[in-house]
């Protein structure tokens, strides 16, 4: 066989996967993982709070539930509602973050967040992420001349993302911007825009971002633990500390499922946070590739499932998944590496793992978004195909 030929074969195989089965899996995976460490994780701290070792992973399955419902729903709305709906969508977000600010915000740990819900607190950025991402897609696909060929049409998304970018500081909500200002910035650099326009761009984030670390004392500190966290080890460096131990107690296959040491009131957050120590120390080295495995998965997915909507002609869709998929990465990848020491510690939870219903429900909508993309474009091309006509057979024979 030509290496021509051995070229040929391998995109064909490629271009045949069928990335919606190992989305679904992976997403389902890593939700049953999650409820399963946290019920390993919060047990103790849960006895300690609020007198019911299960109150936490009730509550986490009870959160799964509607996180599956409103999968179905994302499922089930056409990709064509979220373009239409970008105004709306944009209203939304930016109205979010604005009420979170007013005396109907709840102040948990210095930071105000979320918005009281009955039973449980909305934590406004995840919802803001996902509205904003859907209104900048459709800006992308609408103003996409005007956005490759102008700086007005590159600095009116980064404005409306600068915008939400202070709203989002002022809670104060670091993490929640750089995901959001990260995901949007490589969904318009997918879009086709040139390096050479972020590069001012990446070098007034730089300039802001030193900002914001050196005017508050609290960011400065963790910075500082970051760089050596056991130079301060049973204050600024606490958390990072404990985390690395449960890493190192872990070793290769970990100490058994229920037997961490440093969930029993070491590690703060162990259950929402840091729940990938807890998994690193009872599972191990394996355990821990095997979460970053799955996220690659649905990563890997995700993308995939993009470039086969911008094949098909599908350019909202396409550039949607793409922001979708950058959000549920990025998260991820900067949750993973806080507990690891490779970034500063930032208040994050790892996707559909961590303890936290708004982050669950809203990743389960963008999977579901996801599915739906996926469903638009399978259908878009088998009605393609019914449509074209049947080739004529070979010599001019007949047979009717």
């Amino acid at each position: 066989m030509s290496a021509g030929m051995t070229l040929s074969h391998r995109a064909s195989v490629f271009s045949d996967l069928r990335p919606l089965p190992m989305l679904i899996i992976s997403s389902a995976a890593l939700l049953v993982l999650g409820i399963v460490m946290i019920s390993s994780a919060s047990m103790d701290i849960a006895a300690e709070t609020v007198g019911n070792s299960y109150h936490y992973v009730i509550r986490q399955l009870i959160f799964a539930g509607i996180g599956c419902v409103f999968a179905l729903v994302a499922v089930n709305v056409p990709i064509s509602w979220w373009e239409r709906s970008g105004w709306l969508l944009l209203g939304i977000g930016m109205l979010s973050l604005l009420l979170v600010l007013t005396p109907l915000g709840h102040t948990v740990n210095g930071s105000t967040r979320w918005i009281p819900f009955g039973l449980f607190n909305v934590q406004v950025s995840e919802i803001a992420k996902l509205c904003l991402i859907a209104y900048l897609a459709g800006y992308v696909v609408r103003r996409r001349d005007e956005l490759l060929n102008t700086w007005a049409g590159f600095l009116k998304p980064i404005a409306v993302l600068g915008l939400a970018s202070v709203l989002l500081v002022i809670e104060p909500d670091f993490g929640a911007t750089v995901v959001l200002v990260a995901a949007a910035a490589g969904m318009i650099f997918l879009s086709g825009v040139r390096l050479s326009r972020f590069m001012p761009l990446i070098g007034v984030l730089v300039v802001l971002g030193a900002a914001l670390i050196l005017t508050q004392p609290y960011r400065l500190k963790r910075v500082v633990s970051y760089l050596d966290p056991w130079k301060d080890q049973f204050d600024s460096g606490y958390q990072l500390t404990q985390s690395l131990i449960a890493f190192g107690r872990g070793d290769w296959a970990g100490t058994g499922l229920g037997n961490s040491v440093q969930k029993l009131f070491y590690l703060p957050e162990a259950h929402t946070d840091f729940i990938f120590a807890i998994i690193a120390e009872e599972f191990g080295l394996l355990g821990s590739l095997l979460v970053l495995a799955l996220f690659t998965v649905l990563v890997v997915s995700g993308f995939v499932i993009a470039r086969k909507a911008e094949k098909a002609d599908m350019p909202f869709a396409a550039c949607f998944a793409y922001g979708i998929t950058l959000l549920i990465g990025l998260q991820a990848s900067i949750n993973m590496s806080v507990s690891t020491g490779l970034l500063p510690t930032k208040g994050l939870t790892l996707p559909l793992v961590s303890y936290g219903g708004s982050s669950l429900m809203i990743t389960a909508v963008c999977i579901g978004v996801l599915i739906r993309v996926d469903m638009e474009r399978v259908d878009r091309e088998n009605s393609g195909k019914a449509s074209e006509p049947a080739a004529k057979p070979r010599g001019g024979a007949s047979y009717d």
